[in-house]
């Protein structure tokens, strides 16, 4: 049964992903005062529902994000959430498509930003998981394409404890290159 626990607390990971993803996409535009009230509509798109008590655990971790003074940037209003994004990326073998859940966009630099609910956090961007480096290789190499005139850099922002770790562009070229990229 071991197979099925570790089924059962994988889909639980994915929907508290889901959950605080639909926060941060739609809570951010709602004066904070707001954000109590908003959240239980926001959440019931979920099937199923949340519990109450769920709504008041996943909305002390969005406002603990949401507010922090290193990530409130990224929820700014001239920010962009979930956007896809489609490139011509010859190195890369062809078009690729990809949904970035924060992007920030200034005429000198792009920032492309994945929020990850792990409840296991890398003290280091060397120890991210080799599939997450890779990702946001692969958004950079499509940005890149997109954005050629700007710097681009990349970053995860650990929702469980707020933590933004930006991650070298060395490292995510690397693990891109590895999985056969350019």
């Amino acid at each position: 049964m071991a197979g099925t626990d570790e089924g059962l607390a994988e889909a639980a990971a994915l929907r508290r992903g889901r959950l605080i993803h639909l926060l941060f996409e739609h809570l951010p535009p709602i004066p904070p005062a707001g954000w109590a009230a908003a959240a239980p509509a926001i959440l019931a798109r979920e099937p199923g529902g949340v519990p109450p008590d769920e709504v008041t655990d996943l909305l002390a971790e969005a406002v603990a994000n949401l507010t922090d003074p290193a990530s409130a940037h990224l929820f700014a209003p001239d920010t962009l959430a979930e956007v896809t994004l489609t490139a011509d990326t010859p190195a890369l073998g062809g078009q690729m498509l990809g949904v970035i859940d924060r992007l920030v966009v200034s005429d000198t630099r792009v920032l492309a930003v994945d929020f990850k609910t792990n409840a296991a956090i890398p003290p280091d961007p060397a120890l991210v998981p080799e599939g997450l480096l890779r990702q946001m290789g692969a958004y950079a190499a499509m940005l890149g394409a997109i954005y050629p005139d700007r710097r681009i850099d990349t970053a995860i922002l650990w929702t469980r404890t707020a933590t933004l770790m930006p991650l070298p562009g060395p490292l995510v070229a690397a693990a891109l290159t590895r999985a056969g990229g350019p």
